[in-house]
């Protein structure tokens, strides 16, 4: 029932379907960050419950309208069963509760450690007015140590060596430049005629001072550390010694884009002086070794840090990779809190208590729809049993078990998957908590892509009743034949 978000959007899938399926968890992802799962099971057990309620003769429509009706419903009820608000997004505690079950979920046993390291890197970035951007928490993964040697830079982090001499600078302005800085290719071909060795030595002379004196011009306008999109020449790299000056290449446009904004610099196109608004600045930067792997570090301690970076430290790639996605979620729950603070009780807790009232409001339908009503109710039952078959333990003593918490008004009881039988735990108490957005989009992108497939199944199994045109099998006038 696991399905990584970035192994779904690999699958090379045929049936049109799953495709519709993955297209939700896709819309998912794309609005809150998380719950990609959520929609494929819950998607998956409304086409599985809708099957059962087709042989019993309902039609298709009758199935959508009634999982539109409990939809409706469900998103009336969810609000209800808020357990928690984060008031304040600058909060590290109110934000490590927030975002702890999202970690937990991916890294079982790390997520203290990871839960205080997200919070840091967010909350260190978050703007007063704009939006937040997931964006701006950059990852580097660096082989070696353990993942309790990860740390949070404000600022950015490269994994590569600087080019010339000067290995670090401290309140220094930056020049960032998007080509290389190298003697200047001329744009046409030419032919020069040299007839004594003195016009050779001018010649060569001439393209040097030239680059001299935009190296020099560069150094007068108060730029130290000059960050580069292409190669310095051997050249360029003395007179960058010889000014004293920091080289930093980077081969990525997106890494020069995003050092740009963290520190305040515009990207030059051509090797010239940069005025005072072009120039960005930078607290510190200099060369570090993590393990044996060389790195840049810019280092921006102020409180406008525009993009923070989490190092991580791991002993395999793959093991990187995995960290790299909880951290991915943990941002993205966060995103998620600046945009709504509210919080539902997690560990099936919310399902079961929604199931419970949509299977009640059900019983008071008079129409068929009761019955596809009462079935999505049982379809939210599905996430409690996938919890207990991943914990070895009988679905239906537990499902049973908190079904009789609810009735008794424990609107907070989730399934306890530390414990060795089917226990309930109060996921509010323990500190178990699923972000609102994500319960609330989830449902509705797995009902809306349930619904599309029935919707179109229907079309299908009507033109394949009437025939490719909707006429007849007979065809017209056949009764006059």
């Amino acid at each position: 029932m696991f399905c990584p978000k970035n192994l779904v959007t690999e699958l090379e899938v045929e049936h049109p379907a799953a495709k519709l399926m993955i297209m939700a968890s896709e819309m998912q992802e794309q609005e809150v960050g998380d719950g990609t799962n959520f929609v494929i099971i819950f998607a998956g057990a409304l086409l599985e419950a809708a099957e059962d309620l087709l042989r019993m003769g309902l039609t298709p429509s009758e199935v959508v309208e009634g999982y539109e009706m409990a939809l409706e419903k469900a998103l009336e009820i969810l609000p209800s069963l808020t357990a928690y608000e984060v008031k304040s997004c600058k909060s590290i505690e109110d934000i490590e509760k927030a975002i702890r079950s999202s970690i937990m979920s991916k890294q079982y046993g790390n997520e203290d450690f990871l839960t205080k390291l997200i919070s840091k890197a967010c909350v260190s970035i978050l703007p007063e007015s704009n939006t937040f951007n997931v964006d701006c928490v950059r990852v580097c993964k660096i082989l070696g140590s353990g993942l309790h040697k990860s740390d949070v830079v404000n600022g950015m982090v490269f994994k590569r060596d600087v080019e010339g001499d000067v290995t670090k600078k401290t309140n220094a302005k930056v020049a960032v430049f998007t080509c290389a800085v190298d003697i200047i290719q001329t744009e046409t071909k030419g032919t020069v005629l040299i007839k004594t060795a003195d016009e050779l030595m001018n010649f060569s002379r001439g393209e040097e001072n030239m680059l001299e004196a935009q190296i020099k011009a560069i150094a007068d306008s108060g730029a130290e550390v000059v960050v580069a999109g292409g190669k310095f020449g051997d050249m360029a790299l003395h007179y960058m010694n010889k000014y004293n000056l920091m080289a930093v290449r980077l081969n990525s446009k997106f890494d020069i884009r995003r050092l740009c904004k963290a520190v305040k610099a515009v990207a030059l196109p051509r090797l010239t002086a940069p005025n005072k608004e072009e120039l960005g600045y930078v607290d510190s930067v200099f060369v570090d070794e993590v393990g044996d792997t060389s790195v840049v570090i810019f280092n921006i301690e102020g409180k406008e840090s525009r993009i923070s970076t989490v190092v991580i430290r791991g002993s395999t790639e793959n093991y990187m990779d995995d960290i790299e996605r909880a951290i991915d979620d943990g941002v993205n729950t966060f995103k998620g809190l600046t945009r709504d603070g509210r919080l539902v009780p997690g560990a099936g807790a919310t399902e079961i208590e929604l199931a419970k009232q949509i299977v009640s409001y059900g019983d008071t339908l008079p129409g068929l729809e009761q019955y596809t009503v009462k079935r999505f109710g049982t379809a939210l039952e599905t996430f409690v049993k996938t919890l207990a078959d991943n914990t070895g333990v009988k679905s239906n003593e537990i499902i049973s078990k908190l079904y009789a918490a609810h009735q008794e008004g424990q609107k907070t009881a989730g399934f306890d998957i530390t414990s060795e039988s089917a226990n309930v735990i109060d996921a509010a108490e323990s500190g178990i908590y699923d972000l609102y957005l994500t319960k609330f989009w989830g449902m509705k992108y797995a009902t809306e892509a349930a619904c599309i497939i029935l919707k179109v199944d229907q079309i299908i199994m009507a033109k394949r009743a009437g025939g490719p045109k909707g006429k007849p099998p007979g065809g017209a006038g056949s009764d006059e034949d």
